[in-house]
């Protein structure tokens, strides 16, 4: 026998009850998740629940780097997504980057379905509705007060995708409340976005155009982190 009969080993990490692999991991799991748990450490991760029975998959008939493209602009929610604009302050979302993601940071509109952030924490004191961070390049971690949705973002084929939602509760009671309700609904409406973008960016009369950069700042990001790896 010799260690070529072995099965490969794939770098592999734990952070609380989440597990995570690589197949070519450019830094430490903790040099990777640090941004994010600097900011969220104070939650009890270790006491959510993985929810099985509503986890969800579906099929994106689009290029896997729209569906991302879609998930890190914010021009979009006031037109696309009613109920959650309702429930988040729009005015004041705001998006700040990490080297390796980015995190989307929804302060709430009313006093429902917020966190109870400590006053020591880099939050405290503030109304805060959703954590929404993105890992390079295909993980999104959706901090609610109810929990946390894990979307992982699987590439099938240039123009279809596969979009993994493993929810894992921390408050059921909070379940339907405020930004992190009706995911179904909110996933529904991207779904519907990101196949016309498919479709747009397929015409010849397609052509890139400016970021916002007071919305896309987390677009151009990914787009240079792609770039970057590309080269």
């Amino acid at each position: 026998p010799c260690a070529s009969d072995n099965l490969a080993k794939l770098p592999f990490g734990v952070w609380e009850n989440l597990a995570f692999a690589s197949l070519s991991p450019e830094m430490p799991l903790e040099e990777y998740l640090k941004p994010m748990i600097d900011r969220i450490g104070w939650m009890p991760i270790r006491n959510f629940v993985r929810d099985d029975a509503r986890a969800t998959e579906y099929l994106v008939r689009a290029h896997w780097a729209l569906y991302c493209d879609n998930y890190l602009e914010g021009f979009h929610i006031p037109f696309i997504h009613a109920g959650l604009n309702e429930a988040i302050d729009y005015g004041n979302y705001t998006t700040e980057l990490f080297p390796a993601g980015v995190l989307q940071l929804a302060p709430a509109k009313g006093g429902e379905a917020v966190f109870d952030i400590p006053a020591d924490a880099v939050d405290g004191g503030r109304a805060i509705s959703a954590y929404y961070f993105w890992l390079f390049p295909n993980t999104m971690l959706n901090f609610y007060p109810w929990g946390l949705s894990v979307n992982i973002v699987r590439p099938i084929a240039p123009d279809l995708t596969k979009v993994t939602f493993i929810p894992c509760v921390w408050d059921e009671t909070k379940r339907d409340l405020g930004a992190g309700a009706a995911l179904d609904r909110v996933e529904r409406e991207d779904e519907a976005v990101v196949e016309l973008v498919q479709k747009g960016i397929r015409s010849r009369f397609y052509d890139r155009g400016r970021y916002s950069p007071a919305r896309e700042t987390g677009t151009h990001h990914f787009h240079r982190m792609i770039a970057e790896r590309m080269k």
